[in-house]
């Protein structure tokens, strides 16, 4: 029984659980594989740091070349991040006919669509399971579970740091710099934060999701994204009072092939299942035209969940290989992208939740709510706080379903107002789908 030999290029946090599973599970790995999966070389530049694993020193190596370079190696798998030097080695490693695996989000969801051409016209094939939702298992599920589906919608939790701030917010209501530094401390916010928190992260990893929905390229720059660092203990004690909890949503409904897609702050109803996501946990809401609404729950990071996720590609790959090295690459999972148009993001209809920071003067509500009439937009609800420390008064809104154009248009008069003393905070409302119900 011939060996399939891997090679890992990058044996950092997740890289180390890689190896750990294919070690701790060799027997199962082999069963399911048919043949044994050996861990031939490591490539990373740190090979002397303790990481908790036995290995003959002869597998480390400073240099992916010669992982890369090796005839004996039949899969590489990529786990440094970033785009260079990953997409060298990827290519690299595609033109010496080596199938690969990566978790690297960022760099599939900008360039993507150039590694499995390249691997589709060597032959090889890409596994990219470990890219979006760590442990779990949403771009096979949408690849092959759901592939007799039309895909409607998905509300995706996809970054856990952002899930953990927001958690800690609305159980401790602990400002946003507070929860951050908590999440450093326990070490689910990297020290550079930014990816997390603006929202970028997650939405690297919805364009993968939409790239394999629709058989194309996703760019990230096609997705509107906001982030939530000005989300405040103000607003999260609100939304409570309404019945809702705040999210970081990656969102994307079809609308008979125009899509909205976007990644915000989001206001949902307390009592669904999306909004009882807590922690760094993750999760995927899936809605297919035949299947309808399905979940997905799980570790959305770290080193045994992500690792998990590499190996069930690493074991795919390998299965193939052994009983099937023909197998045909389709890239984004479909022959045929389907036609989409996305919806311009002033032309999403919306409610809105909305909070002014005002003087404390007779008539300021009934300015603002002057404007948003001038704009054809209805007011659901208000509430007035008292004055706070800086003199300011909180006011909370709730408006009904209106045009986004209308909406910012609406804003920046607001926000031109002598009265008003800083900038509007808006947070969309999602509460009317099944796929949000318990």
């Amino acid at each position: 029984m011939n060996n399939i030999n891997i090679g890992i290029i990058g044996f950092g946090t997740v890289g180390a659980g890689v190896v750990t599973i294919l070690e701790k599970n060799k027997e199962i790995i082999q069963d399911r594989v048919g043949a044994p999966v050996v861990v031939r070389r490591i490539a990373d530049l740190d090979t002397v740091s303790d990481r908790g694993i036995t290995l003959q020193p002869s597998i480390l190596t400073n240099d992916a070349r010669a992982i890369i370079n090796d005839p004996e190696i039949s899969i590489v798998v990529e786990l440094i991040g970033g785009e260079e030097p990953a997409a060298t080695y990827l290519r690299q490693a595609v033109a010496q006919g080596k199938h690969v695996v990566t978790a690297n989000k960022a760099l599939l969801s900008r360039r993507g669509e150039e590694f499995f051409q390249a691997a589709h016209e060597r032959g090889v094939n890409i596994g990219f399971e470990g890219s979006v939702g760590g442990g779990i298992p949403i771009i096979q599920a949408i690849r092959d579970g759901l592939s007799a589906n039309r895909i409607t919608m998905i509300f995706g939790i996809l970054n856990g740091t952002s899930n953990f701030i927001l958690s800690c917010m609305s159980d401790g209501v602990k400002d946003f710099s507070e929860a951050l530094a908590e999440a450093q401390r326990l070490g689910y916010a990297e020290a550079d934060p930014t990816l997390d928190v603006s929202g970028y992260d997650t939405t690297h990893k919805l364009s993968i999701l939409l790239s394999l929905v629709y058989g194309r390229q996703f760019h990230p720059e096609e997705i509107y994204t906001e982030g939530i660092a000005r989300i405040t203990p103000q607003d999260i004690s609100f939304a409570k009072e309404l019945g809702y909890r705040i999210k970081l949503l990656a969102i994307s409904k079809d609308d008979r092939g125009e899509i909205e897609v976007r990644v915000t702050p989001t206001l949902v109803p307390a009592a669904s299942l999306i909004s009882n996501v807590q922690g760094v946990y993750n999760a995927v809401f899936v809605t297919g035209d035949a299947v309808g609404s399905t979940l997905f729950y799980g570790r959305g990071a770290g080193k045994m969940p992500t690792g998990s996720a590499v190996v069930s590609d690493i074991i795919r790959i390998a299965r193939a290989l052994h009983t099937n090295p023909e197998k045909p690459i389709i890239p984004f999972g479909s022959r045929r992208p389907r036609p989409v148009t996305i919806k311009k993001e002033n032309q999403i209809r919306s409610r809105y939740y909305l909070r002014f920071s005002a003087t404390d003067r007779p008539g300021v509500l009934s300015q603002i709510a002057g404007i948003l009439g001038d704009y054809d937009i209805s007011i659901s609800s208000v509430i007035q706080r008292g004055r706070s420390s800086e003199g300011a008064v909180p006011i909370f809104m709730l408006i009904h379903e209106a045009l986004e154009q209308n909406v910012n248009a609406a804003m920046k008069k607001i926000d031109e107002l002598p009265v008003t003393l800083d900038r509007t905070m808006l947070i969309r409302i999602e509460d009317t789908f099944d796929v949000l119900d318990c």
